[in-house]
């Protein structure tokens, strides 16, 4: 029979696990939210995904140096972790409620970020019918959105060779 509201797990060193993890600030590995980092090139609109155990500035660092070009124009957010990358950077502050921003004065909105935002979207509801996924698996799963949203298909090759790396 299973437990009643109230009474303690069975095993206290194992709890059960909290649906949506609904802790503040950003995840980490140790605390059962690994963060995904991603970068979507403009255009080539080729998207690089890894789940990394933390965002500090040396590993958002790693990142954009491994995937993007050097003369690459980072168009992020105003949180402080972007701040020290290695690229010309362009930021627009959503908490002014700013979501595009005309740099030049040309009357276009160049600098934004909603190519990333609808590349999240995408790979919140890759995920979302799996219903979980543990994070010692996460990477692999987030490999096939990956590879699913540069070339929009799942071929059995691609799975042999998934299967083959773990």
């Amino acid at each position: 029979m299973r437990g009643k509201k109230g009474e303690n797990h069975r095993d206290p060193l194992d709890p059960p696990r909290r649906r949506a993890n609904k802790q503040k600030g950003h995840g980490t590995y140790a605390n059962d939210r690994p963060p995904i980092v991603g970068t979507v090139g403009r255009e080539s609109g080729q998207v690089r995904l890894r789940m990394v155990k933390q965002t500090n500035r040396k590993t958002l660092e790693q990142h954009v140096a491994q995937f993007t070009r050097s003369d690459a124009v980072a168009n992020t957010d105003e949180w402080q972790g972007y701040n020290q990358i290695a690229r010309w950077h362009v930021t627009v502050n959503h908490g002014d409620h700013q979501w595009a921003r005309d740099a030049d004065g040309d009357g276009i909105c160049e600098v934004h970020i909603n190519t990333t935002e609808g590349m999240w979207t995408g790979v919140r509801n890759f995920l979302r019918p799996f219903r979980g996924v543990h994070k010692a698996r996460l990477s692999g799963y987030v490999a096939m959105c990956e590879h699913r949203i540069n070339h929009k298909i799942i071929t059995p090759e691609f799975i042999a060779a998934l299967t083959r790396c773990t």
